[in-house]
């Protein structure tokens, strides 16, 4: 097994990971969690994983939340994401070690 581990990253208003380390299988899926506070009524959740500090952090997708519903996403195949008024999520199906990055949640 391997691990997946985010730190949430603070703009403007709160965002925090639901648990700091998450371990999966290769093959399976799992689910990284941020929730956030905010007044906004038109928020996007972005999603990034960050290999090393030789590479800047690598942009995975973004979706609307509370009454905004657009998303990018450019490659569904493989990461999915879901939100709520207080939450965003972050799928990653048929993991490999490749998956081993730091993930981060970010508000905008």
């Amino acid at each position: 097994s391997f691990s997946l581990l985010f730190p949430g990253l603070i703009a403007g208003d709160t965002i925090s990971p639901a648990r700091n380390e998450v371990s999966g299988r290769e093959g399976e899926s799992v689910k990284l969690s941020c929730q956030y506070q905010t007044t906004e009524t038109y928020i996007y959740l972005y999603w990034y994983r960050h290999d090393s500090d030789l590479q800047a952090p690598q942009f995975i997708l973004w979706k609307g939340a509370k009454r905004e519903t657009r998303q990018y996403n450019p490659t569904p195949s493989r990461y999915q994401s879901r939100t709520t008024g207080t939450s965003t999520e972050l799928t990653i199906s048929r993991l490999t070690l490749n998956d081993t990055a730091l993930y981060y949640c970010i508000s905008d």
